[in-house]
């Protein structure tokens, strides 16, 4: 994209993805356009129009309710959407809704997504944004996911937030050839890795880079969908 006369909000778009983005090794075409296509600057609490761009993660602050949540920075959130490996005919299960930018950036790159959000006020904040955008393909779901969500297989599941080891549940929800995404660890040292169904009973771990981010939240609560 040529980033002459932009708009100031293209241009900070822009400047997102060429200053945060690719510099963290995100070279995917697809997640590229991805990133250009869907307007984060919709996602992000009210009054934080302004930081959307920004390399931070934004609290999210729900009718003047801070929910102890945040959205992960662009970069992080974008590389794992590229680590996903995503193909256009993929069904994926993301743990961890957020303020559903996420979601809508797996939406662009998959043909359906489930995702799962334990907070019902922050699973409303997401979907009231996914239908307000038009993002048909992605469904908002309350529960607790981290120890795995129904009994349907995936091609890829991703979760938002760090867990101490694998959940081996989540696991055996992949397909043969399905990857899941993952942060593991505790602060300060955390590592993202892709989990691989190779067969029934075989999966491959690959490191693919470290950061920090907060842990998935895991509780008892009750299963409705929007």
């Amino acid at each position: 994209m040529n980033a002459t006369g932009l708009s100031d909000i293209e241009q900070a778009r822009f400047n997102m993805v060429e200053q945060q983005i690719r510099p963290w090794n995100v070279f995917d075409k697809k997640v590229l356009q991805a990133l250009f296509d869907v307007p984060r600057e919709r996602f992000v609490p009210q009054g934080m129009q302004a930081m959307a761009f920004s390399d931070v993660e934004l609290p999210l602050i729900i009718n003047a309710i801070d929910s102890h949540e945040t959205m992960l920075t662009p970069k992080v959130e974008a590389r794992l959407a590229q680590d996903l490996l995503l193909e256009p005919t993929d069904c994926v299960l993301e743990i961890g809704t957020g303020s559903g930018y996420q979601a809508a950036l797996l939406g662009r790159l998959a043909q359906q997504v489930t995702t799962v959000e334990i907070d019902s006020r922050i699973a409303a904040f997401a979907a009231d944004h996914l239908q307000r955008e038009h993002v048909n393909n992605v469904n908002v779901e309350v529960g607790d996911g981290h120890a795995g969500w129904g009994t349907a297989e995936y091609d890829a599941i991703l979760l938002t937030g760090s867990v101490p080891i694998i959940p081996d549940a989540l696991k055996y929800q992949l397909c043969v050839g399905g990857r899941m995404v993952v942060v593991v660890g505790n602060q300060p040292v955390m590592t993202a890795y892709r989990i691989t169904r190779t067969s029934a009973a075989s999966f491959e771990t690959q490191s693919l880079f470290d950061t920090v981010i907060k842990p998935l939240r895991g509780t008892a609560q009750p299963q409705f969908k929007f």
